[in-house]
């Protein structure tokens, strides 16, 4: 029976995500799938040791994109399996926490299945990007799962509120469990450490075992429950800190969009508890990018917020003696959510406080109270009730999956949901000038800039889109003005040193091609073009440096070994010349400029003097 409610869900998991296996990369993902100078086993030795390589330092996630491109590079659907695979295990793995903790099967399948099929797991599941939400929720399930089997030899004394007491037939396995315990204790450390290095916000899980020890017994032992946590204490809080800090200093989750004293964090922090609840009682108007709330400065009506939120803490702190279920349910749903409920700064609060996959994991808690809750009703019709529940939620998270088929599709559906998402906007309007649809991208940068005027990444879009439909004094302007709001935006002095190198402009070309290589300095692609407005000044030897640097940081450009080799040409270094003009061709066999310039070489020495 078990191999078939197993078999079971990992098919209801695949039916429900069917649409979005085929989906394609997204906003961000490029950022996650392995970068090109990452897929070499030096790369992965700097996925581990540079700081700066990565989105986020996250080495266990990032090698096990490393393999996953080794397998199937680029394609799309390779990583959409995994990551569906990833949630139907992190969703049979909280099926046994619940049965290691005492719920019966019934509760203990129920709760892995509501987990499997809610919609708001969506966006974890779907976007590739958050493969590290599902990697890290089996790691940290199995840290769970094996420090519970490991606390299992300790005695306790069973409350209100608490599981059932073991029968004596557990006898032998619970001794043989602590003749295995210290060996127990490291594998779940190591399973933390796991998945620390996948998502910080598994940090968490000490605390989270401490509220469970607590509904369990109905109280927290220093020696038996908080002294084993320690360690784990000292790596998630440097885990957190840590992170956080490459959120502000590598990510930028800094800057007067982060203003907020503490009162309004709290303000914050009280209503995203409760729409975070309220999505999941009632998924409704799911959003990629939710409307981004205005903070009161004062007291007003968001204080009812978190003051509903400590109402319903003491409210249910009174119950306890009846049930601690709750009460337990709701500081592992608050605890879970709390690197994300405002006090610490996130980059993506620019765009909105809340998102569906920072509820990821904390929805275990809710949902493990709800499948138990669900054992009260009467045997059949609970079952049809449970049946039909499940089965609405599969629809829903069938229909919320189409939106991440492809990109336009998901900036629209996500427009279609909150049309002031200006990155949506933004990000839509980069799609639309990459297919050639440059007015309606412009529409759609201009409507950005009215919803977000100070965005210098918006006006550098904008620029880009009048540059490709021939406004050039116009672009110039709208770069220099994200230039105003961003000094070391490289992108923006870069796109602007081409325009001016264009023109003929070559030292201002230059200054700005400087600038970029200076706030950027793996910028390889500004490298290359400095190099080339350079010779245009017949600055020979000074071009030669940034083109050789140009290859150094991307071996793979056949261009830039192409500029290299006529740089080196004109400076009399054939032999040089030969060999990147030779090693271009092997990687562009097709790129003519290197053959002709080869050719002339060729000739050159053949012929006699």
């Amino acid at each position: 029976m078990t191999g078939l409610l197993a078999a079971a869900l990992a098919l209801g998991v695949v039916a429900a995500y069917w649409p979005a296996l085929g989906g394609a990369l997204l906003w961000d993902d490029d950022a996650y799938v392995t970068a090109p100078a990452l897929r070499t086993w030096h790369g992965l030795w700097r996925i581990w040791s540079e700081l700066g390589a990565t989105e986020q330092y996250y080495p266990v996630l990032h090698s096990a994109f490393w393999l996953e491109h080794r397998l199937w590079g680029d394609a799309a659907v390779g990583y959409h399996l995994i990551n569906v695979a990833w949630h139907a295990t992190a969703a049979g793995l909280f099926g046994l926490v619940l049965r290691r903790l005492g719920r019966s099967p019934s509760v203990a399948w129920l709760g892995a299945f509501l987990f499997a099929l809610h919609p708001v797991c969506v966006e974890s599941v779907a976007w590739i990007s958050e493969q590290k939400n599902t990697l890290s929720t089996v790691f940290y399930l199995l840290a769970a799962l094996t420090y519970l089997r490991w606390r299992e030899g300790l005695p306790h004394k069973v409350g209100t509120g608490g599981p059932p007491v073991r029968a004596a037939a557990d006898s032998k396995a619970d001794t043989d469990g602590r003749a295995a315990r210290p060996c127990l204790y490291c594998i779940a450390s190591l399973f933390f450490l796991l998945a620390l290095l996948s998502k910080t916000v598994t940090a968490t899980l000490p605390a989270a075992l401490l509220v469970v020890a607590w509904w369990r017994r109905g109280r927290v032992s220093w020696r038996e429950d908080v002294v084993p946590l320690l360690p784990w204490f000292a790596l998630g809080a440097a885990g957190g800190l840590f992170s956080g800090w490459v959120e502000r200093t590598y990510i930028g989750a800094q800057g007067s969009g982060f203003a907020l004293t503490f009162a309004q964090r709290c303000l914050v922090a009280g209503r995203e508890i409760w729409f975070y609840l309220g999505k999941l009682v009632w998924p409704a108007n799911l959003v990629f990018i939710y409307p981004h709330w205005r903070v009161e400065t004062g007291l007003g009506v968001q204080a009812v917020f978190p003051l509903a939120a400590i109402a319903l803490l003491i409210a249910l702190w009174l119950l306890r003696r009846r049930t601690r279920a709750p009460l337990a349910a709701l500081l592992f749903f608050i605890g879970t959510l709390f690197p994300t409920l405002g006090f610490f700064n996130i980059y993506a609060f620019l765009f909105s406080y809340v998102a569906d996959h920072w509820q990821y994991l904390a929805s275990l808690g809710v949902i493990a109270l709800a499948a138990a809750g669900w054992e009260c009703l009467p045997r059949l019709p609970g079952r049809i009730a449970a049946g039909a529940l499940l089965a609405l939620l599969g629809i829903l998270t069938w229909r919320q999956c189409r939106m991440y088929d492809n990109v336009e599709t998901f900036y629209r559906t996500i427009l279609a949901g909150n049309p002031a998402a200006w990155m949506a906007h933004d990000n839509l309007g980069v799609v639309l000038a990459h297919s050639g649809r440059l007015p309606e991208a412009v529409e759609h940068y201009r409507e950005a800039l009215r919803l977000k005027p100070d965005s210098a990444e918006i006006y550098h879009d904008l620029g880009t889109a009048l540059t490709q439909t021939g406004q050039v004094p116009e672009a110039i302007a709208d770069y220099e003005q994200a230039l105003r709001l961003q000094p070391a935006y490289a992108e923006a002095h870069y796109h602007l040193g081409s325009v001016l190198a264009q023109q003929g402009r070559l030292e201002e070309a230059v200054g700005q091609f400087e600038q970029a290589v200076h706030a950027k300095p793996g910028y390889a692609e500004a490298q290359n073009n400095l190099g080339s407005a350079l010779a245009m000044l017949n600055r020979m030897p000074e071009a030669t440096i940034h083109f050789e640097a140009a290859v150094r940081l991307d071996p793979d450009s056949a261009q830039a070994r192409c500029n290299l080799a006529k740089a080196l040409a004109q400076q009399g270094r054939m032999a040089e010349a030969v060999d990147q003009l030779r090693a271009a061709l092997r990687i562009k066999p097709d790129l003519r400029e290197a053959q002709e310039i080869l050719m002339q070489i060729q000739e050159n020495a053949a012929s006699p003097n």
